[in-house]
């Protein structure tokens, strides 16, 4: 490569435009806003389409749920668990510098079928790694949580 074609090259990479993180961290509590609002919803679709294809979900004490197919089995499974209800408050969310992934963090509180009958609240806190698809879109890609202590 000659010089000349070098600087062009130096010159148009430094020209490139920067993400606004700002934006993007509002469009990433936008879309977690969002998901919290679909998730009591009963509908199975709109609460997986937060997640990657490929999205991995790590729960407490069950082994990982990869893509969207095990996931979907997941959420099909919790909604029809009599009393189980989800629900959390992101509190931080910190988008990388390429501004198409980011990581937040969250505390949560789900009910859940207990012994005799009763239903069983428990208190978490979770992290999240988002990605931005090639549509514009932020999704889940990892979703873990585990329990807060007492």
């Amino acid at each position: 490569m000659t010089r000349p074609a070098v600087l062009l090259a130096l010159a148009i990479v430094g020209c490139a435009p920067r993400p606004n993180l700002d934006a993007e961290r509002t469009a990433i509590l936008a879309a977690d806003s969002a998901w919290l609002g679909a998730a009591p919803s009963g509908n199975i679709d709109s609460i997986v389409s937060f997640w990657t294809d490929d999205a991995r979900v790590i729960a407490p004490g069950q082994p990982p749920r990869v893509g969207r197919a095990a996931i979907r089995q997941m959420v099909d499974e919790s909604s029809k668990m009599p009393g189980f209800s989800i629900s959390w408050q992101t509190t931080d969310v910190v988008v990388g510098p390429s501004g198409d992934i980011a990581y937040s963090f969250s505390t949560n509180v789900f009910t859940v079928p207990g012994q005799a009958g009763r239903i069983d609240t428990l208190r978490g806190q979770g992290a999240v790694v988002w990605r931005k698809g090639d549509d514009g879109r932020w999704r889940s890609a990892v979703d873990i949580w585990t329990p807060r202590a007492p």
